[in-house]
């Protein structure tokens, strides 16, 4: 038998303009090839701790218990689920896209009474309606999406949270697609367990988690009569790792964390709100550029997320082969839709180190080329002009 040996690792150099991952920061990509410590290093454990303070600044809380799940934004979405429900337990998960039909499965797998409140994809949640489901079903949990990543959907959640408080509900979010990239403020919310994930407007490769729940959601966890249904996101064991204790429950990983650690201080040396005006102001050029090509959105004005643009793809325009030339000729990375909305919509990202006018400025030229080979009419140039004007006016 011959021995096969494979050639080295040599990925090709992408710009990653999809629903996620996004473009890695350098200084990311080089604190994830310092050494390897041991998981309980006090090296190690320092980064722990400095991550835990950053982590509290990026998601606006005081809470206790704040800390990056080992695992991707999925992981963090069962952490969540998972800690704070029970078999038996009464659950409203609000669906409006993929995510929360995802969050829908997790929790019936918790073995909770599970009330899907539904809207169709691209489209956001009232408070009224979530009102009137909770006052009907009185659940222990409401689970809800903040940044549709398969829609382009930003839900506001802010007065969700209040009705949620006025009526002993605990209010879960999905900030997988927002923290870092739009306001996401955990406190002055009310927002009880809320996760993300490293990989998109953090630009940081996915592998871990962020969560942190609220002292209402760790006192619903500390009153649980069952065991977590997940050994490995049980947060009362995973807690006493992060914590003071230093308890073994599993090793982390390591260079990860300190990719994440990196990851953070960029954001905080940027500053938020600085960072929230960047993403904004690529947007608004992105949208600029589209429409001056003849593009429309997915979501109305007013709810759309500035990281993650849905546009619907024109008539006549062969999804694949736009995107596969996308990435053969400019090395351009979108997505396509899901769900009902699969070949009818591109997600164009522009998240973190990714939401660049560079990179607005690139794809909108790129575009061109591929709907001009389609047989599209437009006035050349027509999209990096629009959004020329929009910069110049920000």
């Amino acid at each position: 038998m011959t021995n096969f040996i494979p050639g080295p690792v040599a990925p090709p150099r992408r710009i990653l303009m999809g629903p996620g991952p996004s473009d890695i920061h350098p200084r990311v990509l080089l604190a994830m090839a310092a050494p390897t410590v041991g998981h309980l290093d006090p090296y190690f454990l320092k980064i722990m701790d400095e991550t835990q303070t950053m982590l509290r600044e990026v998601f606006r809380t005081q809470n206790r218990m704040t800390l990056a799940v080992s695992g991707t934004g999925s992981a963090g979405m069962e952490a969540v689920v998972a800690n704070l429900i029970e078999p038996g337990d009464k659950m409203i998960v609000c669906v409006n896209g993929v995510f929360g039909g995802r969050m829908t499965d997790v929790a019936g797998r918790c073995g909770a009474q599970v009330t899907k409140l539904e809207r169709p994809f691209g489209e956001i949640f009232s408070s009224e309606e979530i009102e009137a489901a909770i006052k009907q079903h009185r659940p222990k949990v409401l689970g809800i999406v903040n940044a549709e990543t398969s829609t382009g959907a930003s839900q506001p959640v802010a007065d969700i949270a209040r009705i949620c408080h006025d009526n002993n509900v605990l209010i879960a979010v999905d900030c997988v697609t927002s923290l870092g990239g739009q306001p996401v403020e955990v406190d002055q919310w009310g927002l009880d367990a809320v996760y993300s994930g490293t990989q998109k407007c953090l630009s940081c490769p996915p592998g871990l988690a962020p969560v942190t729940f609220s002292d209402r959601a760790v006192a619903a966890i500390d009153a649980r009569k069952t065991k977590v249904q997940s050994w490995y996101l049980d947060m009362q064991m995973v807690k006493d790792y992060w914590g003071s204790n230093r308890a073994y429950h599993h090793t982390a990983p390591i260079n990860m964390n300190y990719g994440l650690h990196e990851a953070l201080r960029i954001v905080l040396e940027e500053g938020l709100e600085a960072r929230f005006v960047r993403h904004q102001k690529n947007h608004l050029a992105l949208k600029a550029g589209l429409r001056a090509m003849g593009l429309e959105y997915a979501v109305k004005e007013g709810q759309q997320l500035p990281m993650l643009n849905a546009v619907v793809i024109p008539a006549g325009v062969d999804d694949a082969a736009v995107r596969k030339q996308l990435l053969n000729e400019f090395g351009i990375e979108i997505g396509g839709g899901l769900g009902p909305m699969k070949g009818k919509t591109w997600r164009i990202g522009i998240m973190g180190a990714g939401s660049s006018a560079a990179n607005v400025l690139v794809f909108l030229a790129a575009l061109e080329k591929c709907l001009l080979d389609q047989g599209l009419k437009m006035i050349p140039g027509a999209g990096v002009g629009a959004a020329n004007i929009a910069y110049r006016a920000s």
